[in-house]
């Protein structure tokens, strides 16, 4: 078991009732990340399942959730031969943090019917760039998890150089050498710096919603993170992630809304 499975393990309690502890490893800077949570909110959707991918996964973030011991709670609505829906509440402390409804199923490896190319193309990897290391005190303990890869320009606002649009694109892998499957694509689709820093945008930009498909099970190796959004007004922004494996496939898509951050 990798610490990735640690940190998102869930224990059964009873049918509908999961414990879990979440890891201080995954913290934004205090709050914990959204893809880790879902990843965790998933581990116990799936186990009180018939059906073993998360197909489609739609979240609200009502409260920042903070490490330590949560439970997740579960509601099947419907379950059939070919899709199961529940609705899962991450809780803490008698809160509810995170609202959920996910459909799982039984993915094969078909060939696709039809596919579409990359939105925009990527730089080979030896050509793309780390963010520098997050200082200690910043509490930033997410980046040591995973390793992100940038394509230059839609990190330009490091250095004051933001593109004007919102973007972001990386190659991304754990940390610690692990296959990815649904559980780290759930972390992958919100693992980019939100795309409104390369419009000019700083500071923790709140996502309240995030709605994301599993669309095929993924290759071992890198995963290619493509980011954009189509609207930054009136405080808010939204943020699409294409996911694609090392075979070239899409895997995963997401949309979120999320608030434009202040700082």
């Amino acid at each position: 078991m990798t610490k990735f499975d640690e940190a998102t393990a869930a224990i059964r309690v009873d049918e509908t009732t999961y414990d879990v502890c979440l890891d201080t490893g995954y913290s934004i800077g205090g709050p914990l990340n959204g893809g880790y949570l879902m990843a965790v909110l998933l581990r116990a959707v799936v186990a009180a399942s018939p059906h073993e991918h998360p197909v489609t996964t739609g979240v609200q973030f009502l409260r920042a959730a903070r490490p330590g011991p949560a439970q997740v709670r579960l509601e099947q609505l419907k379950t059939g031969r070919t899709a199961t829906m529940t609705r899962a509440t991450l809780v803490q402390d008698g809160r509810s943090f995170i609202e959920g409804l996910v459909t799982t199923a039984t993915l094969g490896d078909a060939v696709p019917d039809w596919t579409d190319e990359p939105s925009v193309a990527m730089p080979p990897i030896e050509d793309c760039v780390s963010l520098p290391a997050p200082k200690a005190e910043s509490n930033m303990t997410l980046n040591a998890q995973m390793e992100l890869v940038f394509d230059p320009p839609t990190i330009g606002w490091l250095d004051g150089r933001p593109t004007g649009r919102p973007e972001a694109r990386a190659y991304f892998r754990l940390a610690e050498p692990q296959d990815p499957d649904p559980y780290v694509l759930a972390l992958a689709v919100d693992a980019l710096p939100p795309v409104v820093f390369s419009a000019g945008g700083r500071g923790w930009a709140p996502t309240v919603d995030l709605t994301w498909h599993l669309r095929a099970l993924p290759a071992p190796g890198w995963l290619t993170l493509i980011g954009g959004g189509r609207l930054i007004s009136d405080g808010w922004f939204d943020e699409d992630v294409e996911v694609w494996d090392s075979t070239g496939r899409l895997v995963a898509q997401s949309r979120q809304l999320a608030r434009v951050g202040r700082g």
